[in-house]
């Protein structure tokens, strides 16, 4: 009798353990993204299935299903641009070419520019990175003395235009010459740079190191070792450096079980905050607020025209005072990662912009006011690296080459200079002005029907394409030449500084009215009714699918199918008229 009570007592522990683990697997399920962005493992193991395939020239200018005088076209249009390229810029282009076997960033931004069925055709003028020898206020000039417009920010680290990262780094440097690269003893100007790290982070301590991707590093660590927990929370689409532990998804080689890839907005995730034991903390990537649950916007992705952003400040300050709320409740530590975000979106970065309060917060960027840098700022609590009553129990992080003198020389110009009347006026009338800006921009657009619309979060714009098309990915190559400068990423992140005067801003809108008017001339946009964003995702399926099962290559459906003459003429009218209707509709 007693051996049965046992059992049977067991027994439902053990149902009733197991039933409540379901449970609390199932609410950890719910609160991830629906996506494979939103299921790291699953993203990696779909992605190593994903085949390479190539369109071969014959088929490369009409896989939207174009007529032969539309690919024809394109083909003559994309060999005039070829000439341009190498006539322009043959210098750039030969030293370019001269690195690239040496230097493994530029095989890979060369080989991932485009989509990767369009990659095989495009010569190695269109393949090739930037190369520079000279910047001035908002400009960049090649090696050939052509000068183009900067968007691409230097990855973000270009708040305030070139000329004042430079005049920083020679002031820096003279600062700090008399000292040199002492490394272990600390330059005095770091007393200096401390409190006004702190001044803006409203933390207590400050740890510096070389990178964005180290700081954070170190923030995980510490909340990791503070609160004797295990797992950290990163939002769906986010990037917090390329640090395996914070990227466990495509990237990343080896398998990563502390992290929860959680998603953004919603109510779901805010539940699994609330009744983990098992989470340290939460990163916190403040871009997210531009286009929650998406990757970053790149012209490698760019397969249709269904790219798109969501900035909506009210409803994200929102969300992140939610998140502080249960954080503080349920002794979790939020890190701001502002590594990008800081110094640019306010005086005080994200926490001034979105009015939150984080425990920790790393920054990089701008902070080294032109050299690299990593920094932390955390709680007196979080920041400590050893537990008084356990004097080996120790979270240990160094670099030899942290607080260099010359970076701390250059951080404490920065940091001296912004606090001026002129920067902090920028400061307050940077979001009107850049709201301002990219509603100008659209107007122009619209009036010049450009099937274009330019989403922003502050002075960080993207390209939102508004027609159907399988060529989007060609503008950035037609910017180039009409004199504008973007990242390897291409249109899909525009980061531009405060050193933009209105009248170069327009002239920067002129860029792209010109560049994308040519496109369009040039027919990389033409339309069909039948071309939509879910037919071409269809049709790229089925090339996938095709290259993996090439028996399957008779036998599936081709949505992008060749349109003869006939029906392109019977069309034609209906398709004009219905143009203006289908750039509101598309995307």
């Amino acid at each position: 009798m007693n051996f049965n009570y046992i059992y049977y007592t067991f027994l439902i522990s053990l149902t009733c353990y197991l039933f409540y683990k379901l449970i609390v697997r199932l609410h950890l399920s719910r609160a991830k993204h629906g996506s494979l962005r939103g299921h790291s493992k699953w993203s990696r193991r779909i992605a190593k299935q994903i085949p390479y395939f190539s369109y071969a020239e014959k088929d490369y200018f009409n896989s939207d299903g174009a007529p032969e005088s539309i690919a024809n076209q394109r083909s003559v249009a994309l060999q005039k641009l070829r000439k341009q390229i190498k006539e322009s810029s043959p210098n750039t282009l030969h030293k370019n070419s001269e690195i690239e076997s040496s230097i493994s960033d530029v095989q890979f931004t060369s080989h991932y520019r485009v989509p990767f069925p369009y990659r095989e055709v495009l010569s190695p003028e269109f393949k090739l990175g930037s190369m520079a020898d000279k910047t001035e206020g908002v400009k960049v000039r090649d090696l050939d003395g052509n000068w183009r417009y900067d968007l691409s920010g230097s990855y973000g680290v270009n708040v305030f235009g070139y000329d004042f990262y430079k005049e920083c780094m020679a002031a820096g440097t003279e600062k700090a010459k008399e000292l040199g690269p002492v490394l272990g003893a600390y330059h005095p100007l770091i007393a200096e740079n401390v409190q006004m790290i702190k001044a803006v982070s409203g933390l207590d301590e400050v740890s510096f190191h070389m990178s964005g991707t180290e700081a954070v590093m170190q923030a995980v660590r510490l909340a990791r070792y503070h609160t004797g927990k295990t797992h950290l929370v990163r939002l769906c689409g986010a990037y917090h450096g390329w640090w395996d532990g914070v990227q466990p998804g495509i990237g990343n080689g080896r398998k990563t079980h502390d992290v929860y890839t959680l998603a953004d907005m919603s109510d779901h995730t805010l539940h699994v905050l609330n009744t983990r034991k098992d989470i340290a903390c939460v990163l916190i990537n403040p871009l997210q607020a531009f286009h929650p649950n998406a990757d970053s916007a790149s012209d490698v992705s760019l397969v249709a025209s269904d790219r798109n952003t969501h900035f909506d400040k009210q409803s994200y300050s929102l969300w992140l005072s939610r998140i502080r709320a249960v954080c503080s409740k349920r002794n979790i530590v939020l890190i701001f990662d502002e590594v990008f975000t800081g110094f640019r979106l306010s005086y005080q970065g994200a926490q001034g912009f979105f009015g939150i309060q984080a425990d920790m917060v790393t920054y990089g960027k701008t902070l080294g006011g032109g050299f690299p840098v990593g920094v932390l700022a955390g709680t007196h609590s979080l920041m400590k690296r050893f537990k008084q009553d356990k004097p080996v129990d120790v979270s240990f992080a160094r670099g030899t080459f942290n607080s260099h003198p010359y970076v701390l020389g250059a951080m404490h110009e920065f940091l001296s200079r912004i606090q001026q009347p002129e920067y902090q006026l920028m400061y307050q009338q940077s979001e009107q002005v850049w709201d301002a800006r990219v509603a100008r921009f659209n107007q122009k657009l619209t009036a010049e029907n450009i099937p274009l619309c330019i989403t922003n979060m502050h002075s960080i714009l993207s390209v939102i394409y508004t027609r159907p098309s399988r060529y989007n990915w060609m503008l950035q190559f037609y910017l180039k030449q009409s004199g504008v400068e973007l990242s390897w990423t291409g249109t899909g992140r525009l980061i531009m500084s405060f050193a933009f005067s209105e009248q170069e801003f327009d002239e920067v809108i002129e860029c792209f009215v010109q560049a994308a008017k040519q496109m369009e001339q040039d027919g990389w946009w033409w339309q069909s009714p039948s071309l939509t964003n879910k037919s071409i995702k269809r049709q790229f399926l089925t090339d996938m699918l095709s290259a993996k099962y090439p028996i399957l290559a008779g036998v599936l459906a081709q949505p992008l199918h060749q349109i003869n003459s006939s029906e392109l003429t019977e069309d034609a009218s209906k398709s004009t008229a219905d143009k203006s209707n289908t750039i509101q509709k598309a995307g």
